[in-house]
């Protein structure tokens, strides 16, 4: 692997199709591109980021936490953009606080918010992203080609970005982030906002760096259905600490249920179910009660045989990231109902997160 570039493209190869295998490099060989030891960031009295041990391994993970979680923090840690207040942390190997440069020229960071300018065409826009990096103006210029067309841009590579869609700025921003070859992509909230169908082009795109081309990718998002699509582990901060982190179907197996149809009867078997020890979720007729027993299928009948409920179907049932999700933060003692409640809602964000200074609860 050569040393001291600004950044890594092979000569007369390029995004044919969506083949990225022919156009990216081989991934190195260590087994993750992020790692952290007691990594700490504060702000005064609040600690945004609170002796965080994590691993990223090679691959896609979900980064997942409520509004105020320290996910950005985190980010521009890693990033070099912020300075950590203690601890240390390596991306691809390298040190955070002495190599920054080398670590933001072998990864492509996708925003959230607007980089873009809007005065530009996409083309000079995502040219201008390699010439940042060092590239040459003419490569840069045909590697912005390859990339614009690699993300669906194409055909609209010459339009001014001030009259985009959300879809096509987001295209571009993506288009910006891959320009230079990079061995991890960060994408921050990469689908919010889109519609269905670019919506489902991005996720597509995301599937196809991470299989095709052996990158890995770092996916900061609220929408649960996108991140259990693109990543196979997740890291979930909560208050800047580290909740959860591993592979997704592991996890799940964790918190196994056992979901009933009950049709008559719900209320008192629930109301037995919750006085012999076990956890209940319900929504009306649908019950899905936590299988932490060897025999919890007996239980259950044998409690609606006493109650006279009527279980109509059971079944064990297969836990999406969303539930995951929701099963965390109930240990973390929050009572919700969707993923929503937590990483949509301002207000709920503040009396998550931020110290009580802030106006939050903070411990």
């Amino acid at each position: 692997m050569k040393k001291n570039r600004t950044y890594r493209y092979r000569r007369g190869k390029g995004f044919k199709g969506r083949r990225l295998s022919r156009f990216f490099v081989a991934p190195m060989d260590d087994d993750l591109v992020i790692h952290s030891k007691g990594l700490t960031k504060s702000y005064g009295p609040h600690v945004a980021l609170e002796n965080l041990n994590l691993s990223v391994p090679r691959g896609a993970t979900g980064l997942l936490g409520p509004n105020g979680a320290g996910k950005s923090t985190f980010l521009k840690t890693v990033l070099g953009l912020i300075q950590a207040t203690s601890g240390e942390a390596t991306v691809l190997g390298l040190d955070i606080k002495t190599q920054g440069e080398e670590i933001r020229s072998r990864i492509g960071y996708m925003p959230e918010y607007d980089a873009l300018n809007p005065e530009m065409d996409a083309i000079h826009q995502v040219r201008y992203s390699g010439e940042l990096l060092g590239m040459n103006p003419v490569v840069a210029l045909n590697r912005a080609h390859e990339a614009l067309q690699f993300v669906g841009m194409g055909e609209q590579r010459y339009r001014e970005i001030k009259s985009f869609s959300t879809g096509m700025k987001q295209a571009t921003k993506l288009a910006c982030a891959i320009i230079h070859d990079p061995e991890l992509i960060i994408a921050d909230e990469p689908s919010n906002g889109l519609d269905a169908k670019t919506r489902e082009f991005m996720i597509s795109t995301l599937n196809t760096m991470v299989h095709e081309g052996e990158r890995s990718v770092l996916m900061a998002s609220h929408l649960m259905e996108d991140v259990e699509r693109v990543c196979e582990n997740i890291v979930l901060l909560h208050k800047g600490k580290l909740a959860a982190q591993g592979r997704i179907e592991d996890l799940k197996a964790i918190d196994r249920e056992v979901e009933i149809h009950v049709w008559g009867g719900a209320t008192p078997l629930e109301e037995l179910l919750r006085d012999r020890g076990f956890k209940i979720r319900r929504e009306g007729r649908v019950m899905r009660v936590a299988n932490t027993q060897e025999d919890t299928t007996t239980h259950i009948l044998q409690a609606a045989s006493e109650v006279g409920a009527q279980i109509r179907r059971m079944h064990e049932y297969e836990a999406s990231l969303e539930d995951l999700f929701l099963a965390i933060m109930e240990n973390l003692g929050y009572e919700i109902k969707s993923s929503d409640d937590l990483l949509s809602s301002p207000i709920e964000a503040r009396r998550v997160d931020a110290p009580e200074s802030l106006g939050g609860g903070a411990s």
